[in-house]
């Protein structure tokens, strides 16, 4: 393992939770560190009640992941890309960040 483990920010679609699990399950245990969305309402019923204005706090601290993050995987069964998560892809590369998929695009 190297001196400081890779950082690895996953986004996608909430909708893709389970997906998003598996891809945090298996970078971690490649040993990488990761960062994900913490509240994804498709697994955490209490989440499914947040406001308007606390998921565009939520936005902002994911845009402040990618910041952290060596490189960005993009989760996206079937190739879907959401209007959030083509707003996050356009922020990593403007922030000069290397993206990648699960799927083709």
């Amino acid at each position: 393992m190297p001196d400081r483990p890779e950082i690895v920010c996953i986004c996608g679609s909430i909708r893709f939770a389970a997906e998003m699990h598996a891809a945090n399950r298996d970078l971690t245990l490649a040993g990488a560190i990761v960062v994900a969305p913490g509240v994804l309402p498709a697994e955490d019923d209490e989440a499914k009640g947040i406001t308007d204005e606390q998921k565009t706090a939520l936005g902002a601290l994911h845009l402040r992941k990618i910041d952290l993050a060596d490189r960005v995987l993009i989760v996206n069964p079937g190739g879907y890309i959401g209007e959030s998560t083509s707003k996050e892809i356009a922020y990593a590369r403007a922030c000069g960040k290397p993206v990648s998929f699960t799927d083709p695009v």
